[in-house]
């Protein structure tokens, strides 16, 4: 017991709680909301901040609480939807950070620790093991190869950090999945190393294909795809899409998952024309879409 104790408080002065406001005119402002709160990991002394995409997207104003009480103003300086992390930089030094846990470092089986903001100096601890580091996809055109599921739920505001019992920084806690039973979801921290150079210098990862945005939410629906809405002015919008509609094919290539559906449109650039195959009332129909940049999009 003593021994996690140690380990808690070894983790807990390099966390942060992250309270940042949106313009109501940014276009994440209607799903997410003007003003949020989340969670972060000090992973530099120089103040880099490792969090959420969610959290940080559209960021006019962050005020970054550590711990200890010190209050910093923030700035997003860089963001990856693709993955879903962000990055914040405060002007502080000599902060206290989480190294980086090794790649290949997470086992199944394996004990974790998750810390979590409840807000300003207030953090929440719960512990788990790792059950899962499958795929993930999401409704809003979201994919990764690899995650960390975790056997406990966040408990707190989401970016938090996902240590292991070395103290090192395994992952970014994403989100609560209601599976069997409580899970959390994690992200990573391979993904942010992998890019954490042209993060820093670029604000963006510049050497992966850049992905075309459509701007709808594919759901899983009897073996088939439906979409269950667009977003409005978006390109799917547009161009034709409806909720309700029956994605048979892209390309001419058949899909019948979220995974197959998205790995035939990112084949694809922004502004480049995909082709749909569609069901709708009954009677197919072929749309062209010219995919957008979601970055361009939803830049600040």
């Amino acid at each position: 017991m003593n021994g996690h104790i140690g380990l808690i408080h070894s983790i807990l002065p390099a966390t942060a709680d992250l309270h940042i406001m949106v313009p109501e005119s940014h276009p994440s402002a209607r799903n997410l909301g003007s003003e949020r709160v989340g969670s972060g990991t000090i992973v530099d002394p120089d103040g880099y901040i490792l969090t959420v995409h969610y959290v940080a997207v559209g960021a006019s104003s962050i005020t970054v609480t550590l711990a200890d009480g010190e209050q910093y103003p923030g700035q997003v300086a860089a963001l990856d939807q693709e993955t879903g992390l962000a990055l914040i930089k405060i002007p502080g030094r000599d902060l206290p950070f989480l190294k980086l846990a090794a790649p290949d470092s997470i086992a199944l089986g394996q004990p974790v620790v998750m810390v979590a903001s409840s807000g300003e100096t207030g953090r929440r601890v719960s512990g788990g093991y790792v059950t899962s580091t499958d795929g993930y996809d999401g409704q809003w055109e979201y994919m990764i190869d690899n995650t960390i599921r975790v056997t406990a739920f966040n408990p707190g505001y989401g970016g938090g950090t996902l240590a292991n019992f070395r103290g090192e920084l395994a992952g970014v806690v994403s989100l609560n999945l209601n599976e069997v039973g409580k899970f959390s979801l994690a992200i990573p921290v391979e993904y942010y190393r992998k890019y954490e150079q042209e993060l820093k210098q670029f604000g963006q990862v510049r050497s992966r294909p850049r992905r075309p945005w459509l701007g709808f939410y594919p759901q899983p629906f009897a073996g088939h795809i439906v979409i269950g809405g667009v977003t409005p002015g978006g390109p799917a919008e547009r161009h034709g899409f409806k909720e309700g509609d029956i994605i048979l094919t892209v390309e001419k290539t058949p899909v019948r998952s979220r995974p197959e559906l998205y790995q035939e449109m990112w084949k694809k650039r922004p502004g480049e024309r995909i082709s749909f195959r569609i069901l709708r009332d009954e009677q197919s129909l072929d749309l062209e879409v010219i995919g957008g940049d979601r970055a361009e999009r939803y830049r600040s």
